[in-house]
């Protein structure tokens, strides 16, 4: 199995997840405006429940974005340790490269 990704490609993908965990507060914010006119409309469970998201939305909001926060610093680890990886890779060719003896080799065609 060969596992090819390109070198900005987790730094990439970090920054779209910013951008989608400030978009998620916006649209959740959004969505309590839009709910805002149908404060009581409701009556009995329906009138619970819409009570109680309205109450925990902030809990909400948090939550999620605490989540995002822990995937983007997830990315941001995973992005730190491939470069970490491609670089003493590259260090490690280079060592061993220059160590060896090209000129003793005898190629005979």
């Amino acid at each position: 199995m060969k596992f090819d990704m390109g070198s900005t490609t987790l730094s990439t993908l970090g920054r779209s997840t910013s951008g989608s965990s400030d978009d998620m507060g916006t649209l959740i914010k959004q969505l309590i405006a839009a709910a805002q006119p149908l404060e009581g409309k409701f009556n009995g469970e329906g009138k619970a429940l819409f009570d109680s998201f309205k109450l925990h939305a902030d809990e909400i909001t948090a939550a999620l974005s605490g989540s995002l926060s822990s995937i983007l610093g997830g990315q941001s680890g995973m992005d730190t340790a491939f470069g970490t990886g491609d670089t003493e890779q590259a260090d490690n060719a280079r060592k061993h490269m220059s160590a060896a003896r090209f000129d003793a080799a005898r190629f005979h065609g």
